[in-house]
């Protein structure tokens, strides 16, 4: 049976054959970036992050908006002097960047502004046919924030992150993947299905080796030389040649290629 809970209703959860699924679960406002919505997205991550049966985590928009951007009404309060804090808008994004397993974003729709951010916090995005990544910061008067210049110019490179912010060209999903911003983009109503087949993938692997991988790949972002990165992965390498599902993975693989074997000389 899946592991299923809601935090505050504004997020829903799920762990089924080690696959967490976090749903931005407030539709009548196109998931809109709030401080709510923000902390319950953190409070989702934690609550993941404890539950050693998740292996991969996708990230999905409930409704045909994957998410509008930025509350509107909350950052004017803040412009006119109320107490908020941006900081608390983005604790829900830090919150995916730091969790040890892999993230998977599924863009079911629009993704405008800091909305974007959701997306780029994870580490793969999946875009279905209905999605666009719109950032339009600027045509409401704010910069860019949480993170999202540099994520965004990290993914698709500086030109399409100018082009994007700058400019205000926005990307549909099969243009996203032309640029790099996306991996590869479906039909909308396969989807659900294209994200878990690859969450399940990972899922099926050693969970100590790909954390241990995801915090490498993480580890060789400031690396400017190859040998400093060849070091990096040695150390790690070593590591795993000494853990058993190493063992394992090379007797699985020398019992595939005896079977491929005894079938040829059939």
């Amino acid at each position: 049976m899946p592991d299923m809970s809601t935090v505050g209703e504004l997020v829903l959860t799920e762990v089924t054959d080690g696959v967490a699924t976090i749903t931005l679960n407030e539709p009548a406002r196109r998931n809109s970036v709030t401080k709510e919505l923000s902390l319950a997205v953190e409070a989702a991550c934690l609550e993941v992050a404890a539950n050693r049966a998740a292996r991969a985590v996708i990230l999905t928009g409930a409704g045909p908006v994957f998410s509008a951007g930025g509350d509107l009404s909350g950052l004017t309060s803040q412009a006119a002097g109320q107490p908020a804090s941006l900081r608390d808008l983005y604790r829900g994004f830090e919150a995916l960047t730091t969790l040890n397993v892999p993230t998977l974003a599924a863009v079911n729709g629009p993704a405008v502004g800091a909305g974007m951010n959701w997306a780029l916090a994870c580490d793969v995005i999946i875009a279905g046919e209905s999605a666009r990544f719109d950032p339009r910061f600027l045509d409401v008067g704010i910069h860019p924030g949480g993170g999202h210049l540099w994520r965004l110019q990290a993914r698709a490179g500086r030109q399409a992150a100018a082009a994007m912010v700058l400019f205000g060209e926005a990307l549909t999903g099969s243009e996203a993947v032309v640029h790099g911003l996306a991996w590869k983009c479906v039909p909308d109503g396969e989807l659900p299905a294209a994200a878990r087949v690859m969450a399940l993938r990972v899922a099926g692997r050693s969970p100590e080796l790909v954390r241990r991988t995801k915090a490498t790949l993480g580890a060789s972002v400031p690396i400017t030389n190859a040998r400093e990165a060849s070091d990096l992965e040695q150390v790690a390498q070593e590591w795993s040649i000494a853990q058993p599902a190493f063992k394992e993975g090379v007797a699985a693989l020398q019992r595939r290629l005896a079977e491929r074997g005894a079938a040829a000389a059939k």
